[in-house]
């Protein structure tokens, strides 16, 4: 069985923490912090890696155009550090509406904006080197260290990217470490999309395509029907951004994503639910009774390099420990 990895929700960092320990003893690859309008990835991150010894840490993702290069540079070498150098770290730019409204930036060019700032955050790395500068596009980098520098725990830490879209996920492919898959991609959106433009990035820059690093929601109960209602719960949340419509258009599904949007627009929570048909949940998830996901995990996890299981933010700490109770090597 590949060994899986597990996506915290960002809910309160006790419970974070506790789930990490859990996912750790019970023998999962790696465990990953995610951030929203009101938790960050790196501070629960740090409290993870000081509670755990072994395993794998990483974000998937924290925002990378809510922080400059420089703090970006400088929160990495410390996680990296905390962790003994477990650490991966992810990056993602959000939707344009979030870069706009929470992070207060235009939301333009968003991949030629990563194509540069995650080589100038690897360049700040060596800053124990001697003075580090830049300019750029986008960014304009001017540091001179004004006291000595001790060098990073490694010469590198690998730096992903997510990505939805062919031009993003290109972009992965050039400068990146490995992509972060989006909990609605689908296999044949794997093999059809994202592997194809994976390796494309990378052919332009004379190199072998990143692995591809990929959220798959993963909703486990003893009744069927509450696992399938969180399934399509996640689904159709996520399907109410118009980025995303590209996998759903693969598919057909398109009438079903403007219900939910319809129901949506008009509050009807139910409603969107309702929309999400069982094609979808299949297609998509991975959502069923203990034995069902066991069945299916092998075949669902087989077309990512690193699958990571993500329980239902909604659902609280239960559906985490589901996760870990069903899926962990260490149970199984």
């Amino acid at each position: 069985m590949k060994i899986p990895s597990i996506v915290l929700s960002p809910t309160p960092l006790r419970e974070q923490i506790s789930a990490a320990k859990a996912a750790e003893a019970a023998g999962f690859s790696s465990v990953w912090t995610t951030e929203f309008h009101h938790r960050s990835a790196t501070v629960p991150l740090g409290a993870i890696a000081q509670a755990t010894s072994t395993i794998g840490v990483g974000t998937a993702i924290a925002y990378a155009f809510g922080r400059t290069p420089v703090v970006l540079a400088a929160e990495i070498r410390d996680l990296d550090e905390l962790s003994d150098g477990r650490l991966r770290f992810g990056l993602g730019t959000g939707t344009t509406r979030m870069q706009r409204d929470w992070h207060g930036l235009d939301g333009q060019h968003p991949a030629p904006r990563m194509e540069e700032l995650l080589p100038l955050v690897r360049k700040l790395w060596r800053l124990h080197e001697g003075p580090q500068a830049q300019e750029g596009r986008f960014y304009r980098v001017d540091v001179k260290p004004t006291a000595p520098v001790d060098p990073p725990l490694r010469p590198d830490v690998p730096l992903l990217m997510a990505g939805v879209n062919a031009r993003m996920i290109q972009a992965a492919g050039r400068v990146s470490d490995g992509l972060i898959g989006h909990p609605l991609f689908t296999d044949r959106y794997i093999h059809e999309i994202v592997r194809p433009a994976l390796a494309d990035g990378a052919a332009r820059t004379g190199r072998d395509a990143p692995p591809l690093v990929g959220y798959l929601t993963c909703c486990i109960n003893e009744d069927r029907t509450v696992a399938r209602q969180q399934a399509a719960a996640v689904i159709a949340f996520n399907s109410t951004v118009k980025t995303y419509r590209a996998i759903h258009e693969l598919h057909g599904f398109l009438d079903a994503v403007d219900a939910v949007r319809t129901a949506w627009a008009n509050g009807d929570f139910p409603g969107m639910i309702a929309a999400v048909t069982d094609e979808m949940i299949d297609t998509i998830a991975l959502a069923g009774t203990p034995d069902e996901v066991k069945d299916r995990y092998a075949t669902r996890a087989a077309v990512y390099d690193d699958v990571l299981l993500w329980p239902p933010a909604f659902a609280g700490a239960d559906a985490t420990r589901a996760v870990i109770d069903t899926l962990g090597p260490a149970n199984t």
